[in-house]
């Protein structure tokens, strides 16, 4: 009796953390040069108006994603010049990127656990016939992955503004984050950008939610 309750204990702990893992993985997808190219070459994608080229952007950009994933201080970032010798960050610039490297670091690390769980936890249902309960865990998750992004997406689509700064409120301190047209972060990263980034995450939880409740949902019936 001890070990169903365990049991049912994970089991509904690992619908719970789908939504989580899901929502890492498209995050971690974000940081990677093919969804820069993705982006930039969006029709419609605002040109700068200070004077980067697309080639410029490109390049500039993928430092500031690496530095978020690799082990670089922020000189690594600090360091950079533009043509004429200028730094290409200024100093509230540089302290942002600080904070938004805190708060990747540990999400990161958090997927990659999670990741280990879920497998771990595939392999010992797989060899210990608690299959149908790992399953049913997975089509939850699924659902309810599909559940908390369509609301997700619903507020989005009606007020982008107010979803991206309250996320941005919630991880760094107010202001913090607001520059001005011309500093180099927002003429990489434009609001295009975010508005594009946030529908990735969304489309990839809903799908990435609905093919994990229709595929284990379907096993379940099998078994």
């Amino acid at each position: 009796m001890r070990n169903m309750k365990l049991l049912n204990v994970v089991s509904w702990l690992l619908t719970l953390l789908t939504p989580i893992i899901l929502i890492l993985v498209s995050v971690r997808l974000l940081m990677t040069p093919i969804f820069l190219q993705i982006e930039y070459n969006l029709p419609g994608f605002p040109d700068d108006y200070y004077g980067f080229t697309k080639q410029e952007r490109l390049y500039w950009s993928r430092f500031a994603v690496d530095y978020l994933i690799n082990q670089e201080g922020i000189s690594y970032l600090g360091d950079l010049s533009s043509e004429n010798g200028d730094p290409l960050y200024n100093e509230r610039e540089l302290k942002h990127m600080v904070d938004v490297k805190n708060v990747v670091r540990p999400a990161m690390l958090i997927m990659n656990i999670l990741l280990l769980i879920f497998i771990g936890c595939g392999i010992w249902a797989w060899r210990t016939g608690w299959r149908v309960d790992f399953w049913s865990s997975l089509a939850r998750g699924g659902w309810l992955t599909v559940v908390v992004f369509t609301t997700l997406m619903i507020a989005v689509l009606i007020g982008f503004n107010t979803v991206f700064v309250s996320f941005h409120n919630i991880f760094f301190d107010p202001g913090t984050w607001v520059f001005y047209y011309s500093d180099t972060l927002i003429r990489l990263f434009p609001m295009r950008f975010w508005q594009v980034a946030f529908v990735f995450i969304g489309v990839f939880c809903l799908l990435g939610g609905l093919s994990l409740a229709r595929v284990f949902q379907y096993r379940q019936f099998r078994k």
